[in-house]
């Protein structure tokens, strides 16, 4: 039997839990497939300060803060014997000073649960096959959990699927990334040698080599999430027998880490994400709207990939909630040009930092408070604040800093 609906979201994850909710809560009539089953392990389990407002304001705040995820108020950057610590609440821009660690596969199915205990109709084990448009309104054709198909019609859809990638498969939609091609492997650990008090709940990047880092995510339920990122060259160089020998390797590779996980068991293996950048031809068209790694996805170093998906599944929902009430919307400045400026703030200090030029700055002793102020409000996902030059000159101003002090280290 066909399905009649405004507004179908493809995705239960944050994306798609966000704007769903938001929706349900302005009265929208909201469906929600997903394709996989609840709970499942995904990366992306260090958020940054931004993604609290969306989930405040999507009603989903007070259910989350109730299960009592490690909170985040900063984030550490080791390399060798230096140190750079940022700290949230010392930032240039205002905003939530603190946010999660989280257990994506926990975190993921209590977002989903309490949209399902708000009304909304979530289906898991729902797989998009086809979508054809007639105007603005849809038919999109979806398998279910025992092999039956469906046609549910919308006015709109919110294609959240993340490495899916649902809409631009199937409208061929695809891009290539402009980020150099890197890769991760990672996993999680029962972290039986982990140090009491902040030490032990620090979210930390140590620099093995200027491209390769590895990441320490330490949970509230005392396991803590391990992952090495790098070139994929680097990354495939590691082993050629499996993931968790090439983990194991890079590993021992980290001075400051090699004591505290060397030798431990991995919790399930480890998973390798390949050449994970994204990018779209387009970010929206008649009927439709991509939001978090549907359109863009760029590095984990910053943690930005749930701030960027929570971020367009608000704006998408808050865009199509106008649009199907009559309204007239510009998706192109409202929606495409603002969700682009802050992806391309966020990938030029990406790149920056593979270029080392980032680096340099966290590095530069004695510290600029100033300047530290600033990049931290970037890190914690304000970047769309362009009171802020570390925003506004995102282009050049790292670039040109990081110039000016190796040029007076050359002349000392």
């Amino acid at each position: 039997m066909d399905e009649f609906v405004d507004v179908l979201v493809i995705g239960a994850g944050p994306s798609g839990c966000v704007s769903s909710s938001y929706l349900y809560n302005k009265g929208v009539k909201v469906k929600v497939v997903e394709k996989t089953t609840f709970p499942r392990v995904v990366v992306g389990e260090s958020l940054i300060p931004r993604v609290m407002d969306h989930f405040s304001e999507a009603g989903l705040f007070e259910t989350l803060n109730s299960k009592n995820y490690e909170i985040k108020r900063g984030a550490r950057f080791i390399r060798g014997k230096e140190i750079c610590i940022f700290d949230f609440s010392d930032k240039f821009t205002d905003g939530w000073n603190w946010t999660w660690q989280i257990p994506r596969a926990d975190f993921d199915n209590t977002m989903a649960q309490e949209v399902i205990k708000k009304g909304i109709d979530l289906e898991f084990r729902a797989e998009v096959t086809a979508v054809e448009f007639e105007g603005k309104n849809s038919i999109t054709t979806v398998k279910d959990k025992d092999g039956n198909t469906k046609k549910i019609h919308a006015k709109f859809i919110i294609d959240s699927s993340g490495y899916g990638r649902v809409l631009p498969r199937l409208l061929d939609l695809d891009y290539p990334s402009g980020l150099d091609p890197h890769s991760s492997i990672f996993t999680h650990i029962k972290d039986i040698n982990r140090p009491e008090g902040e030490e032990g709940t620090l979210i930390s990047f140590d620099i093995l080599e200027t491209e390769v880092w590895l990441w320490v995510i330490p949970f509230s339920n005392g396991n803590t999430s391990v992952g090495i990122v790098g070139p994929t060259s680097f990354i495939n160089a590691l082993s050629d027998v499996s993931t968790a020998e090439a983990l194991k390797k890079a590993i021992t590779l980290s001075d400051f880490y090699i004591k505290r996980f060397g030798g431990l068991d991995f919790l399930f293996e480890p998973i390798k994400l390949e050449n994970y950048s994204r990018a779209v031809k387009k970010m929206y068209g008649d009927g439709f709207a991509l939001t978090g790694n549907s359109s863009e996805f760029l590095d984990p170093v910053f943690s930005s990939g749930v701030c960027f998906a929570t971020e367009s599944g608000m704006l998408a929902a808050k865009l199509a909630e106008r649009e199907i009430k009559g309204e007239e919307i510009n998706w192109e400045s409202e929606f495409s040009d603002y969700m682009k400026y802050g992806v391309d703030v966020f990938k030029t200090y990406v790149k920056e930092w593979y270029t080392g030029n980032l680096q340099t700055l966290f590095y530069h002793q004695p510290e600029d408070p100033d300047v530290k102020r600033k990049i931290c409000s970037v890190l914690a996902g304000y970047v769309w604040d362009k009171e802020n030059p570390f925003v506004r000159k995102h282009n050049n101003i790292v670039k040109n800093m990081a110039h000016i002090i190796n040029s007076a280290k050359t002349v000392q």
